[in-house]
């Protein structure tokens, strides 16, 4: 495991890299010995130094919880990050495509709580009592370290590679539809790259959050009324280039879409 010093210079080094816009080494690479702990500690203090730099804690995001997730990244266990005020744009958004790195889009629900959720035990029951309402949203992802082989515990600490997100559609309650099978389409350009339904996210996105919420209570850590939480992409990552238009159809739920400059 690393020391605190070490946790720390990694932190400053992806803070860095997000203001810069940079392409670090794999952090493997550079420490072998690390372990899925330094990750959630290193993300810690970099989440602990955006907010002291002004940005406010909204959410957080669950990633490689479906199996064409895990197929696409090689990664065979979800993870989290954390999600902070200034990533969260409206559906219609024009993103700066320079703000990020290696830039993907993900298809998700962002379930929004009105209850808190503190694991351990928490159920997929626990889950839909907490929730406000589901929402369709995309995911940006934001990825500081180079790609090619990188394992679990790189991706943690790149706080799971979460850029942004892009909330739209129409708000459902959990007993409005199955969300299970909520569909996606998900066009760049007028063209259809990809499609999924939500059940490809642990059998029902809403255990997603039931992973997350007992995940976080081995950290001491928990969910809180009013958060949004992304549950995971029910489709692989789709790369997009400057000028890209996307759009999601989720059908009865409506669209989400953005456009990069």
């Amino acid at each position: 495991m690393l020391d605190q010093t070490q946790i720390d210079a990694i932190a400053d080094e992806l803070v860095q890299a997000d203001i810069d816009r940079a392409i670090l080494p794999k952090l493997t690479a550079r420490y072998p010995d690390m372990v899925i702990e330094d990750s959630y500690a290193i993300q810690k203090v970099w989440s602990d130094r955006r907010i002291a730099q002004g940005a406010k804690l909204v959410g957080h995001k669950i990633g490689l919880t479906s199996k064409v997730m895990q197929l696409a990244t090689g990664i065979s266990e979800p993870d989290y990050g954390v999600i902070h005020d200034d990533m969260v744009f409206e559906s219609g958004a024009v993103l700066e495509f320079d703000r990020y790195s290696n830039v993907r889009i993900e298809v998700e629900l962002a379930f929004v709580l009105n209850k808190p959720l503190a694991g351990p035990g928490v159920t997929i029951f626990d889950v839909l009592d907490a929730t406000a309402y589901v929402v369709p949203a995309l995911e940006v992802l934001n990825s500081h370290l180079e790609l090619e082989g990188r394992t679990i515990v790189d991706t943690i600490s790149d706080n799971a590679a979460m850029g942004a997100m892009v909330v739209g559609g129409r708000p459902v309650k959990v007993d409005e539809v199955d969300l299970s099978w909520v569909p996606a389409l998900l066009y760049r350009n007028q063209t259809i790259e990809d499609s999924g339904v939500a059940g490809a996210i642990l059998g029902h996105p809403a255990m997603g959050v039931a992973w997350l919420a007992n995940k976080l209570a081995q950290h001491g850590q928990s969910l809180e009324a009013g958060e949004i939480i992304l549950a995971g992409s029910f489709t692989k990552p789709m790369w997009v280039e400057r000028g890209d238009t996307i759009h999601a159809d989720y059908n009865e739920l409506g669209s989400v879409t953005c456009r990069f400059v």
